[in-house]
């Protein structure tokens, strides 16, 4: 039995008066544009290329124009979903309705849902059932189930974790933090664009660690660029007047500025006088509580705050306790490790003896302005166990950090569970490329820079990873990667304390409305395929492919089955990728969707899916089942 003729019993009425509630001049007829209007009226989510090829088949009368029953059937064409209707008939005693004892016991037995599962169903009816008949008698029609299902109630992703979840009261060095590498370029590092855009879009993507690089500018006023390239200029003063009017829009958390600080100590000062001017009491200038700090405050100690990261003079404790500092030792100077132009010796070479001269040299207000994030220089894990305090800090560039985790991964978790680290990419990635960000977290680093400017799979699992805990740019870390006395290392994943590994079971069933590639030929309809992957450490990483399907992007159906072993899931993001298959080149890209383990939903679920940049491309979505299982470390 197809899908309109169900629910043509229970529930044409409703859609026919959605019509005449539309129907503005009552002639009984609507072109194109005025359907689309209605649908969007109707929260039904469309392509427009596949809808306007259904409005067509749907104008039996050839006129342009779709009459009451006309958009009936245009409607359950545009709606129909046969994998849906069989999901619906294996609850539905009937075949028409789910009552509200069935749709518990879908919810229980495929949902996986918990507690108050009742009252959760009722409130499913309620919120989605579009017939006032059927949710006056409790009962939820095919329109409905697929409305739940298509919602983010029916969503892969927790929506428990879609607000700030998590214990906010530990020390910052607990978290991993979304992280940015030079916030200001818009392209490349050559010749690219410098703007405040870049961290505005860094902003409202709810990155909390940004990036400037300072340098003289004309008139006495501090500049930012990427020094030595052909990368345009912005005024610091813009810089902070933008993180001033953006900086706790999307988050409330607190902002790491991370200087990279060139200028003489004449516009150091002026830097500092900017950054106390324009942030008032948001600059963080003191310890929380005026004293020495044993720990790192927590993000909800610094809420509202921005903190600066940079070389400061002498010792906090000294600064606290109102002594004048001799100037940083000749060690703490040269941070070889610190910022990328350890990496960018190439670029620099020729300027290198002007500015050791100018890195030599640090203004005392702007130190003074340096409280919890003190650059100081690496040389040991154990050096730094023996000589810094935990709100000082180092950063490593790419190449650096991997190999601190090959040699000494349990050292560099012991390390980061007490003290911050950054990362950021090398300086040959002239083009903004990124690094797999996923190896830097699975040893607890948590400042993890990269390029947002630059689409593409480093920065899907960035934004998978800190699309958790209400986006606030804060992700709470592993209980086993926040003790200095770990025994946790990636490489040993039977090193986690109190862990099963899990089994996961995912089927992808089908697709909805996949767009055409940009610039692909009229007429032409993609060939998808998904690509199902697992990023974590080594032994769990993994990936899985489904057949393509010629010639179908309104309605593919794939019914395939994956089966992945997870020995870490705390670490884990899931990523469902979806390509056009090409087979004489490179497979188009699509959409894709990533999301952490730790927030998939089982059961019955769609998947939106997102563009290349990370923005929605309604109505694209996947229809997949899930199921999640622990498994006993004895068996395995």
């Amino acid at each position: 039995m197809r899908l309109f003729s169900l629910t043509h019993v229970l529930g044409c009425t409703w859609i026919c008066d959605w019509f005449m509630k539309a129907d503005k001049d009552k002639d009984g007829r609507m072109n194109f544009k005025e359907v689309q209007h209605l649908l969007r009226m109707m929260n039904v989510a469309m392509n427009e290329d596949h809808a306007f090829r259904l409005f067509q088949m749907a104008d039996k009368s050839e006129t342009g124009t779709l009459e009451g029953e006309e958009f009936v059937l245009f409607y359950k064409a545009l709606t129909q979903r046969d994998e849906v209707l069989e999901l619906f008939q294996e609850y539905s005693e009937d075949g028409k309705k789910l009552t509200l004892l069935e749709f518990v016991d879908f919810l229980q037995q495929e949902q996986m849902e918990g507690a108050g599962i009742d009252e959760l169903a009722m409130e499913m009816i309620d919120r989605y059932e579009p017939s006032e008949t059927a949710k006056a008698r409790h009962i939820l029609s095919i329109d409905g189930f697929l409305m739940y299902l298509c919602s983010p109630d029916g969503s892969i992703f927790n929506p428990e974790h879609r607000t700030v979840f998590q214990d906010m009261s530990q020390p910052l060095c607990h978290y991993f933090i979304s992280s940015s590498h030079n916030t200001y370029l818009m392209e490349d590092q050559l010749r690219g664009q410098s703007s405040v855009e870049g961290y505005i879009r860094a902003l409202k993507r709810g990155c909390r660690c940004l990036e400037v690089d300072c340098w003289d500018g004309p008139n006495g006023e501090p500049i930012v660029y990427h020094g030595h390239t052909f990368t345009s200029k912005i005024p610091f003063r813009e810089v902070v007047t933008t993180l001033d009017k953006y900086a706790f829009r999307v988050s409330k958390y607190p902002i790491i500025l991370s200087l990279e600080n060139h200028c003489s100590i004449e516009q150091q000062d002026i830097m500092a006088q900017q950054l106390k001017g324009i942030l008032g009491e948001q600059l963080l200038t003191t310890t929380i509580d005026g004293g020495v700090p044993v720990q790192l405050p927590s993000p909800e100690e610094l809420k509202g705050k921005i903190i600066l990261k940079g070389k400061k003079i002498g010792h906090l404790e000294d600064y606290l306790n109102g002594h004048l500092n001799e100037p940083p030792e000749r060690e703490e100077e040269e941070e070889e490790e610190e910022g990328p132009e350890a990496e960018e010796e190439v670029l620099r070479n020729e300027d290198k003896k002007k500015e050791k001269k100018a890195k030599q040299s640090l203004s005392q207000e702007l130190s003074d302005c340096i409280v919890y994030c003190k650059s100081v220089p690496f040389h040991s894990f154990q050096h730094s166990r023996s000589h810094y305090k935990s709100y000082e800090m180092s950063s490593f560039a790419e190449s650096k950090a991997r190999k601190l985790i090959r040699e000494a991964g349990n050292d560099f978790i012991r390390h980061n569970a007490w003290q911050l680290t950054r990362i950021f990419p090398s300086g040959l990635r002239t083009d903004s490329s990124n690094y797999n960000p996923q190896a830097m977290w699975n040893v607890g680093c948590q400042l993890v820079a990269l390029n947002f400017q630059t689409a593409g799979t480093e920065m899907d699992l960035c934004d998978g990873l800190f699309s958790k805990n209400g986006r606030c740019g804060y992700v709470l870390k592993p209980s086993f990667m926040k003790d200095p006395e770990t025994a946790f290392s990636p490489e040993n994943p039977q090193s986690r304390e109190n862990g099963s590994p899990l089994s996961i079971a995912i089927k992808i069933i089908s697709g909805q409305q996949l767009p055409k590639m940009p610039n692909s030929k009229e007429g032409s309809i993609i060939d998808p395929l998904v690509r199902v992957e697992i990023h974590g450490i080594p032994a769990d990483s993994a990936k899985q492919e489904t057949k393509y399907i010629d010639d179908n992007g309104f309605n593919p159906q794939w019914n395939e089955a994956f089966q992945f072993q997870v020995w870490v899931p705390e670490l884990a993001l899931l990523r469902f990728v979806v390509e056009d298959y090409d087979k004489a080149s490179r497979n188009d890209f699509v959409g894709q969707y990533t999301l952490p383990l730790t927030s998939v939903k089982a059961g019955y679920r769609h998947i939106h899916l997102l563009s290349k940049d990370g923005t929605g491309i309604p109505p694209a979505s996947l229809f997949v089942h899930i199921r999640i299982r622990e498994l006993s470390t004895e068996s395995d």
